[in-house]
């Protein structure tokens, strides 16, 4: 497997895994953009993450954050930083990593295919979706360009079972933030309390091109669902997205709009796309063959 040349993704943070999942004094070998590192956990909430080099010895130490359950790391040097989740520090949230969840498809379809709500009648049938209410009604998106963030506003779908607290259908409001081309997050309107919203975030590891981790940490106003039970509804959501994803051709993505088409309901995606290509990135990148 080798390494990525794509120095905008080298600088770039990535998710490597979660927060906890070794015991203090050990580590794991995981793989980013091709390049072997090892995570050693040194103290509560202390890592250290370290390349591994071709011969297997331990080469130099990467920049590594602990945030939103997750472990982040770089093998460059970042232009954006992490970005602010305020609803992560609120002490009355239900604060649960719903695990992890190998993908073989780009990371930017993963990210895209959380952005699209005209699939969830059809894929996540009577729990994020209705058979027989499907339209995406119309929303909006912008470039916060102080932020360098694509933010969807104003999207509402019709939810049988939006989560495991719902007590029934309802219609349900999305804000949708690309915070960066690894990392997306939705804040959605709290069943019982319209005041507040729930914070779901999904942080992908692209170990190569076309293989990735899924990471879902979630900030919850929810004191009736059991730890157990929110992991289980995520988790369950996300395998029959799997299925799709790893379905999709090509399976890196195309910046050009000429290979996908795109309707009305995509207005997130291509907002999407058109920040990707405005980076430059070459590493996932689908290019057209010339004729």
């Amino acid at each position: 497997m080798a390494v990525t040349t794509d120095q905008v993704v080298l600088n770039e943070w990535v998710a490597c895994g979660w927060h906890g999942q070794v015991p203090m004094g050990q580590s794991y070998d995981t793989v980013i953009f091709g390049q072997e590192i090892c995570v050693s956990r040194k103290g509560a909430e202390e890592y250290e993450v370290a390349v591994i080099e071709e011969n297997g010895a331990t080469g130099r130490t990467l920049p590594v954050q602990v945030r939103y359950t997750c472990i982040f790391t770089t093998l460059g040097n970042p232009t954006r930083p992490l970005p602010v989740i305020a609803e992560f520090d609120e002490d009355d949230r239900r604060i649960i990593g719903c695990g992890s969840v190998g993908v073989r498809t780009s990371p930017y379809r993963i990210i895209e295919n959380f952005l699209d709500m005209a699939h969830f009648s059809f894929v996540h049938t009577n729990v994020l979706g209705a058979p027989d209410q499907t339209e995406v009604l119309a929303y909006k998106t912008e470039h916060r360009k102080d932020v360098d963030e694509i933010w969807a506003l104003d999207c509402k779908f019709y939810q049988p079972a939006a989560s495991t607290a719902s007590a029934g259908g309802q219609m349900t409001d999305y804000v949708y933030r690309v915070m960066s081309p690894f990392s997306v997050m939705l804040y959605k309107n709290v069943f019982g309390d319209p005041a507040r919203n729930d914070a779901i975030c999904l942080f992908v590891q692209p170990m190569a091109e076309t293989e990735c981790l899924a990471y879902m940490p979630m900030a919850l106003v929810d004191e009736i669902s059991t730890p157990e039970g929110i992991i289980d509804f995520q988790q369950g959501i996300f395998l029959q997205d799997r299925i799709i994803l790893e379905n999709q051709r090509p399976t890196l993505l195309p910046l050009d709009p000429t290979i996908e088409l795109p309707t009305r309901a995509d207005a997130s995606s291509i907002a999407f796309r058109r920040w990707l290509k405005a980076m430059n990135l070459q590493f996932g990148i689908y290019e057209k063959q010339a004729a």
